[in-house]
């Protein structure tokens, strides 16, 4: 029988402006760890006024550091406190989920979700950008183990001086629920969506690539508006809202799957992601994607989706047409492909980690 593992989990993510992708899989691995027989998950954030956005309330037991960020970053970063054990007490690992690793006794395990800062640089504050190097370097210089979502990010992991001994692969999952016409005449209305319609969603910023996309859909065969869901990030995009182009801000997790479900062709041709989430979730409904060729998203499709070059506007709009053209037979291969991806074998290859740390 194993020894139980007790871990410290970092969330402060869950109340950043916007949380994105780094939030998300946090949480859903952190239901997923919940399952798994001898482990026990200890929350760790800053202290807010007020709880996250609903979508994004940690389901795990917190502790609560005595500041929040982006002060508790600054401290953890510049003068090693306050240490996780201060409000967990002993844990066998410390597993830092989002950018910035807490101070601990404990062997840490991080998460490197992406570099893509490294890669363009002008996509983020100044500010940002320096954050994300210090945190870097002490990663690199403290975590025994880097869990990497693709081999993309373990790709630019080594390349960032993290050794390659260090780096595993643990891809995200997914989990569909169950849509009918009902659920989807809800999303339409509450959301003034027309019958059929063309989805991005994600976090709004220059990098997820909308300006291509749009200027794409002008040139596509295809007449279909472009709904985009997601929170306002940092930059511009130079997209406006127009007849093409409908904005309808952040949608609750609950109301996702109607969403995608619903939506004739799911369009991401991001410029660089670490993992591309929302096309394994398009796929799990069935949605036929278009995505980028040469990134994280393409290991995600695995075979099944429109592959596109994200910096040539007529490949997108090329892409776009043709998913349309290829509905039945994308959607299944889709459905096939996010049915290998499961939250358990997440959480089974972070256990691993942690007991290859604790060892």
């Amino acid at each position: 029988m194993q020894s139980p593992v007790r871990v410290a989990y970092t969330l402060e993510q869950c109340w950043h402006r916007v949380p994105g992708g780094t939030a998300t899989s946090a949480l859903r691995t952190a239901v997923a760890l919940s399952d798994v027989p001898g482990v026990e998950v200890v929350g760790v954030a800053g202290r807010h006024r007020n709880p996250p956005k609903p979508s994004f309330v940690p389901s795990v037991n917190m502790r609560y550091m005595p500041l929040r960020a982006p002060y508790l970053y600054e401290t953890w970063l510049r003068f090693g406190w306050p240490s996780v054990e201060s409000v967990t007490g002993d844990v066998d690992v410390v597993h830092c989920t989002g950018f910035v690793p807490p101070p601990s006794k404990a062997p840490l395990v991080s998460t490197l979700h992406d570099v893509a800062w490294r890669h363009r640089p002008d996509h983020f504050t100044r500010h940002g950008v320096r954050v994300f190097e210090r945190s870097l370097a002490e990663v690199r210089r403290r975590a025994e183990l880097i869990l990497c979502p693709s081999t993309v990010t373990m790709l630019d992991a080594e390349r960032a001086g993290i050794p390659v001994e260090r780096l595993r692969l643990v891809p995200w999952g997914v989990e569909a629920s169950e849509v009918d016409e009902a659920q989807k005449a809800v999303v339409r209305t509450k959301y003034g969506l027309p019958g059929d319609y063309l989805l991005f969603v994600g976090t709004v910023e220059p990098r997820k690539n909308l300006r291509r996309l749009v200027e794409a859909l002008e040139r596509a065969e295809c007449d279909l508006p472009l709904v985009v869901a997601g929170s306002v990030g940092w930059g511009d995009t130079g997209v406006e809202p127009s007849s093409r182009v409908q904005f309808i801000g952040f949608v609750p997790e609950a109301e996702l799957p109607a969403l995608y479900a619903a939506a004739a062709v799911f369009c991401y041709p991001s410029e660089r992601e670490g993992f591309g989430m929302p096309v394994l979730e398009a796929m799990s409904y069935g949605t036929p994607v278009v995505t980028s060729m040469g990134t994280s998203t393409e290991e995600v499709a695995g075979g099944a989706a429109v592959l596109v070059d994200p910096f040539e506007v007529d490949d997108i709009a090329r892409g776009v047409d043709e998913a349309l053209g290829r509905r039945a037979e994308l959607s299944l291969w889709g459905l096939r492909q996010a049915a290998r991806r499961h939250w358990s074998e997440t959480a089974r290859l972070t256990v691993d980690a942690y007991r290859e740390v604790m060892r």
